[in-house]
């Protein structure tokens, strides 16, 4: 006897759909699994086998053959696990055909018959209810990624009993309740807060401004001036996730495995990979073309602490993905697109013993040193951040001042206004934030005074500035026309851009 069962894999982070085709026929018993599964997905002979004994069913003797469908797409993972095991038991005649029609079921098999959490749930039922299907079966520690998916049935499931008594009508599963977005948003808990950090006000102005804006930048300081701490608070000022944008981070999170249970992302990610961080990490990459640390921190903040201590050739794989948006990575059995849109936040002390340009401590390095330890950031790769701040160490009767800091939600309302500007601006168009801006756009949305754009001439020509520092001041200068409600870039708009690019001449000139 033969039965269909719908299940689904995964490329990069789209689903696909799978007929797991199981046909009983007589002959020596045998198990065949066909149609280009990887070793997991090999392996689940044995745990199908064992999970359908243990859960108290016959293993039907015969011939078993289970086809994976289409044949010449590869087939990794166990998720397909739950589906070949409900096939065995519809193809002996347990489960009636009408039962599995408009049905996909993803899933795990323990030996005991329980489904464990795969990865890529949230992707592969977004591909279900895109193509059609009304109802799909997930394991239950992967419902709350799920939760506030609408337009079709999802039923978690907790163990292969459990899923063979729903579709035969015996014990049916209740499906979830969609959760709305924003009750989500209202259940954060930021664990830092922009109220925790001492002083620094023209630093926090700069990194406002790069929040506004979606701007990268490069925090230059001493060891313990609260350069991480400030990088840590960056997400509580970025305005809130829309949905889709939650959508869309949440199901790069669930095809890298990254989610634990845990429910759709509210919160824009925040990743600082080591140092010693290779570039395929970063970038994505091995034998499948998993993603790497920058679309993991899509739609959220890359931060690069200790910046120079990078190797060479990982930092400048970061150049075309930070202008493209996206990174595309080929390998010899695999190939996926990834988005990689993220504020590039860094942090690195002016020498190797932190104290160049100190007022409170001598610095033991030598120029040569210094010079060595600068030249590990390249020029390329310095030019493509908007903004550089130089970070002062705080004395430490202003740190035991108990005096309240500015909150991250005050800061956030004022970000929150200034891409409510952008967002009007650039209605209808691809471009979320004036970082986005291309050449096209530059010219028509970044209108300036005479007296301004006289001033912005007179700079680049005195500090030897490329044309791409050029167009970056100009979008910064753009950003802070937005946070002063200014249709037009003035003369202080752009004044107060520049001086976030003469470091460039201090420590590299």
């Amino acid at each position: 006897m033969l039965s269909v069962v719908l299940s689904y894999g995964l490329i990069g982070i789209e689903g696909f759909p799978v007929r797991v085709e199981v046909n009983l026929s007589r002959g020596i018993t045998q198990f065949e699994l066909v149609g280009l599964p990887d070793a997991a997905v090999k392996e689940s002979r044995e745990r199908v086998r064992t999970a359908i004994k243990n859960s108290g069913f016959p293993f039907p003797d015969g011939r078993l053959t289970v086809n994976l469908a289409p044949a010449d797409q590869k087939k990794e993972g166990p998720a397909f696990d739950l589906p070949i095991a409900v096939g065995i038991l519809a193809s002996s005649g347990g489960v009636m055909p009408e039962a599995l029609e408009g049905t996909a079921l993803l899933g795990e098999l323990s030996l005991d018959g329980s489904v464990r959490p795969v990865r890529g749930v949230l992707p592969m039922t977004i591909s279900a209810r895109e193509q059609g299907v009304k109802r799909i079966l997930v394991p239950a520690s992967n419902a709350g990624e799920v939760r506030c998916i609408g337009g079709i049935e999802i039923y978690p499931v907790e163990s292969l009993r459990a899923a063979f008594a729903h579709l035969r009508g015996e014990a049916p599963i209740e499906p979830l309740e969609t959760v709305e977005y924003g009750r989500l948003l209202g259940e954060r808990a930021p664990s830092v807060d922009f109220s925790h950090v001492k002083g620094q006000k023209s630093a926090k102005r700069a990194l406002e401004i790069a929040a506004a804006g979606g701007h990268n930048v490069i925090m230059i300081g001493p060891p313990g001036s609260g350069k991480t701490l400030m990088a840590r608070c960056m997400p509580t000022i970025l305005p809130d996730m829309t949905f889709e944008e939650a959508l869309e981070t949440t199901r790069i999170h669930s095809a890298a495995g990254l989610m634990d249970g845990g429910t759709l992302l509210v919160e824009r990610p925040f990743r600082t990979p080591h140092h010693t961080a290779s570039s395929v990490s970063l970038i994505g990459g091995g034998v499948h073309a998993t993603p790497g640390e920058i679309s993991k921190a899509h739609n959220g903040v890359l931060f690069l602490d200790e910046l120079p201590e990078y190797k060479r050739d990982v930092l400048e794989a970061l150049r075309q993905p930070m202008e493209d948006g996206f990174v595309t990575i080929t390998r010899v059995n695999a190939q996926s697109t990834y988005p990689s849109q993220f504020m590039l936040v860094c942090s690195m002390n002016p020498c190797p013993c932190g104290n160049y340009g100190s007022r409170t401590q001598a610095c033991r390095c030598s120029q040569m040193e210094i010079r060595r330890y600068l030249n590990r950031i390249s020029g390329p790769l310095l030019d493509r951040i908007d903004l550089h701040i130089e970070i002062e160490s705080i004395p430490p009767e202003r740190i035991a001042d108990d005096t309240l800091e500015e909150s991250s939600a005050a800061v956030r309302a004022r970000v929150e206004a200034a891409r409510a500007v952008q967002r009007r601006r650039y209605a209808g168009r691809n471009i979320q934030c004036n970082a986005r801006l291309d050449a096209r756009s530059i010219t028509e949305f970044c209108r300036m005074k005479p007296d301004a754009q006289k001033m912005l001439m007179k700079a680049c020509d005195a500090m030897k500035l490329s044309n791409r520092a050029f167009t970056r001041i100009l979008k910064v200068s753009r950003t802070i026309a937005d946070m002063a409600g200014s249709d037009m870039i003035a003369l202080d708009h752009v004044a107060e851009a520049v001086q976030y690019r003469t470091l460039d001449r201090k420590y590299w000139g």
